[in-house]
């Protein structure tokens, strides 16, 4: 017979777990941060420190520990005290998004470069060996992906000619090639620069005012836990508030269209693609919001579970798929916005029209990939 894992959010199947693992965990999380920001300290923001590693680990620490602390925040909201909670979580959630923004510029323009050279069969460009070196890590591109062997739509830069093709076109291998290497020139200059700016916002985020203080209260966490007074009296079981983060997670997915995400193809995600409208894709909040909330679920399990924290296979395999989802719609947006730069050669606005297309088409495989796990989760626990 299959060994049956407890599930710890079950009442029936578990034992209580009390406000003292709410405690202990978020104790840890400041400890964690406090250690990160020491390091960071020591070893400075630049390549002067006594190992290139170091400035990466402590950041990407920084962020790992501001971002747990935030989501345990808002899942067990109701033990702690309210205007402590309400002052830390969106201090912590600005210091989480601002360090973030630097590496996902690298990181996005490393990915828009590989898919390039993937597209085109060029060499690969100058910037690829300079844009690893970023804080933290995200999901490499997917190259040899279901995706990567779809035929792009090229997009061009002219509203006119943003209306949906009958069929999906090959790519011109000649036009792609000449086109390919200024598109990458141009992605590295505005990729760069972003990336630059995003630089100087977080060492000024580091030395402001508003950041001593968040440091100073997580200091304070490190030692001290704003329990509620009924939290601290009578036994409070957190499974509740954990199932509550569980049934959220599963409302939110019910909302997704699951049913096209198990199609190979789906070409209104392509034709939203194109429309000449600089706003966010219509279609892909939804997952962005399911990705959140499978993160704070993450975080509630980790509490239950504490050091005994088992992984499951197929809840990573989903968040895996959507982080995938997040950085190729990031890419064929940055791709897209590129496209309107004024007055570019036709071969670059080609060439950033397939590359465009080919990451809509990493979304699509993404969305494929959670819809997969996602239903043999639900299999499981028939």
């Amino acid at each position: 017979m299959a060994q049956q894992h407890l599930d710890p959010t079950d009442p029936t199947t578990a034992g209580p777990v009390t406000a003292d693992a709410l405690a202990d965990y978020l104790r840890a999380q400041a400890t964690e941060f406090l250690r990160a920001l020491r390091l960071h300290r020591e070893t400075g923001t630049g390549s002067s420190g006594s190992s290139p590693e170091e400035p990466v680990d402590a950041a990407r620490a920084l962020r790992h520990a501001a971002r747990r602390i935030t989501g345990t925040l808002h899942t067990f909201r109701p033990l702690l005290d309210p205007t402590w909670s309400e002052t830390m979580h969106p201090e912590l959630a600005w210091l989480s998004g601002t360090l973030a923004r630097e590496h996902a510029y690298a990181a996005r323009l490393e990915r828009l470069l590989l898919a390039l050279q993937r597209l085109s069969g060029a060499v690969p460009f100058p910037a690829q060996a300079n844009a690893g070196a970023v804080v933290g890590s995200r999901t490499s591109p997917a190259v040899g992906s279901r995706s990567a062997r779809a035929d792009p739509v090229p997009l061009k830069a002219e509203p006119g000619n943003a209306g949906p093709p009958t069929h999906p076109a090959t790519p011109d291998r000649s036009n792609l090639t000449v086109g390919a290497a200024k598109a990458g020139a141009l992605l590295e200059r505005q990729l760069t620069l972003a990336r630059t700016r995003s630089h100087s916002a977080a060492l000024q985020a580091l030395g402001s005012s508003r950041f001593h203080a968040v440091a100073d209260n997580v200091a304070v966490l490190a030692s001290e836990v704003p329990l509620t007074p009924a939290a601290t009296t009578t036994p409070t079981d957190l499974r509740p508030l954990a199932a509550a983060a569980d049934e959220r997670l599963c409302d939110a997915v019910t909302t997704l269209p699951l049913l096209t995400a198990g199609h190979p193809y789906n070409a209104e995600a392509l034709i939203h693609g194109l429309s000449p409208d600089p706003a966010p894709h219509p279609q892909d909040a939804p997952w962005h919001h399911v990705r959140l909330l499978l993160r704070l679920r993450r975080y509630a399990h980790e509490v239950l579970d504490g050091d005994e924290a088992r992984v499951d296979v197929r809840m990573l395999t989903a968040g895996t798929a959507l982080n995938r989802h997040r950085d190729a719609s990031e890419a064929a947006a940055a791709a897209a916005a590129a496209a309107r730069t004024p007055r570019i050669a036709p071969a670059t606005a080609y060439a950033l029209g397939v590359l465009h297309a080919d990451q809509r088409h990493e979304v699509e495989a993404a969305r494929f990939a959670f819809q997969q796990s996602w239903e043999k989760k639900a299999m499981s626990t028939r």
